[in-house]
């Protein structure tokens, strides 16, 4: 695929962009403001222009990592294929219909476009690209097959030390965790502790932190790489480090020094094992809606309340807790960030502390830290807990996460993505039917052609938002892109590495049927795809 058309054909899909957004903000933008319950009323084609939105930004993130493998003469037959593949096929769905769900598209005459898209559609390098012939897909899995799977993966980073650090964890997790996975999914184990220290030997939980308190500070890209394999081992062991990851830029952004000095050292070193204390049970991505109260008594804070979807609770030696210390009507303004220490909790006697009850959430997928519903009942914590000791902060505290924890999240979906296609790969050049290997069906390889290529593309929009993070440009809106295509990619190829194994699939001794269980959860954690959809919309209408 010639690299310039394929540049050519990124900037017709932003400019298809444009049109759609003119559209939707005719809808939405009342006396030159954004209105909030039109935004509402027009959620369908609000929430599809971000798909297009997520779409036209992962062709203009393909066309530059081509770019850069042009340069550097290593865009050979293989990166070809995917570009040319990856390109038509996200060109052909801009022009007639993108599926935001199973069962909703949005198309061209959600906006009244229908004579643009054909327009857009037939713009040469666009046209060029969407007839890219079928057997194109053939072509890249039979070189895969010669190359080996991982030919793609070893395109996937610019930077050298990166492309060392993924390969290093990526021998890691097939070795220490990859064999294991499945016995921990289905006896719903915790992930053991000698592996955690072995993740915490490797710098795993200081990936991002300042060298002065113990971190490897190696930046997003690398933490993307590193959160990639591992996830691609088990998503549980890929989760280890969010709870960290948050919880570092959380006391390091917010922070009082003595709260650094305290906590940063022992978090990135693995001696603290962190979890999440936010969503409740009326409240999941409605964080002004937060009843769980933090009242003050002399030198401590008593919390009541009740919190749901906790992860890693038991196990956790320091809670991140969002509570209200304004009035009940006080909303995002009355929110408080704690780090609420407590003792670490075994099967025995989960939640050793008094004035904290907890019980299990059995869940489908997603296992190794387990979840839990938590109920605060007069527990107390020492004012100097208070995230940089000033109260109504928390929730400007919490948003400073979010780009980093969505970033993290579509890295995990990408492991579960590439794991389900490395088993899907594996079984159809090993299962026979009707004389030779499945592989050699159209329907077969033309599946794990798309998987392959997907994951490419979605991996360059990754390490574009990344590298945008690490420069310290704001990416709240790309990150929201990059969590809610990695998430459908993590599913889409779940449910095709599970059809590939056929009835197989379908038994609890192979490995694929955890990735559809877990793969599951990621469209829902971190931002439902709706939520998400929401906010990207809302974002790109209000710049």
């Amino acid at each position: 695929m010639d690299v310039s058309g394929l540049m050519r054909a990124a900037q017709h899909a932003g400019e298809w962009r444009e049109r759609v957004r003119e559209r939707v903000m005719g809808l939405c933008v009342r006396n030159g403001r954004l209105d909030p319950d039109a935004l509402n009323i027009h959620q369908h084609e609000a929430h599809g222009f971000a798909w297009i939105a997520a779409y036209a930004a992962i062709l203009e993130s393909l066309a530059q990592w081509a770019r850069r493998l042009e340069e550097t003469g290593r865009y050979g037959r293989a990166a070809q294929l995917v570009a040319a593949i990856g390109a038509g096929e996200y060109l052909a769905q801009l022009a007639a219909g993108i599926a935001m769900s199973q069962d909703e598209f949005v198309r061209p005459s959600d906006f009244g476009l229908q004579a643009e898209a054909a327009a857009f559609a037939a713009q040469p390098d666009v046209a060029a690209l969407i007839a890219t012939p079928r057997a194109a897909r053939q072509e890249l899995v039979t070189l895969l097959q010669q190359a080996g799977a991982n030919a793609l993966d070893d395109l996937a980073d610019d930077d050298e030390t990166i492309a060392m650090v993924r390969a290093q964890f990526r021998a890691f997790a097939a070795k220490e965790i990859a064999p294991d996975a499945q016995g921990w999914h289905r006896g719903n184990k915790l992930i053991p502790l000698d592996l955690i220290s072995k993740l915490a030997e490797l710098g795993v939980f200081g990936l991002t932190a300042p060298v002065e308190f113990g971190g490897s500070a190696m930046g997003i890209a690398a933490m993307c790489a590193v959160t990639e394999e591992l996830s691609r081992g088990y998503i549980g062991a890929g989760s280890l480090g969010t709870r960290s990851e948050i919880a570092v830029e959380l006391i390091q952004s917010g922070g009082t020094p003595a709260q650094k000095e305290t906590w940063l050292p022992r978090i990135v070193s693995g001696e603290v094992l962190p979890t999440a204390v936010f969503t409740e049970p009326n409240a999941g991505s409605d964080l002004a809606s937060l009843t769980t109260r933090a009242v003050r008594d002399g030198d401590e804070y008593v919390l009541t309340g009740a919190k749901t979807w906790i992860t890693h609770a038991a196990r956790a030696d320091l809670m991140l807790v969002l509570a209200r210390t304004g009035e009940a009507a006080s909303g995002h303004r009355g929110l408080s960030m704690f780090l609420a220490p407590k003792p670490r909790g075994d099967d025995e006697n989960p939640f050793p502390l008094a004035g904290l009850t907890g019980s299990e959430i059995e869940v489908l997928g997603y296992r190794g830290m387990r979840e839990y519903e938590l109920a605060f009942d007069g527990m107390r914590v020492p004012a100097s807990s208070l995230l940089g000791e000033i109260e109504g902060e928390g929730f400007r505290q919490l948003m400073a996460t979010f780009e980093l924890a969505r970033i993290q999240t579509a890295a995990r979906a990408l492991g579960v993505a590439s794991n389900a296609f490395d088993l899907a790969f594996s079984y159809a050049q090993e299962r026979k039917q009707f004389g030779r290997a499945i592989i050699d069906f159209p329907r077969v390889h033309d599946r794990l052609a798309w998987m392959a290529v997907e994951i490419a593309m979605v991996r360059q929009l990754i390490n574009a938002v990344a590298r945008k993070k690490e420069s310290g440009g704001r990416c709240d809106v790309e990150a929201g892109m990059a969590k809610l295509v990695a998430a459908r990619v993590a599913w889409s190829c779940a449910d095709n590495a599970l059809q590939v194994h056929g009835g197989n699939g379908y038994a609890l001794e192979y490995p694929v049927s955890r990735l559809l269980c877990d793969a599951r959860i990621l469209n829902i954690f971190e931002g439902a795809a709706e939520i998400q959809a929401h906010v990207i919309a809302r974002g790109l209408l209000a710049r």
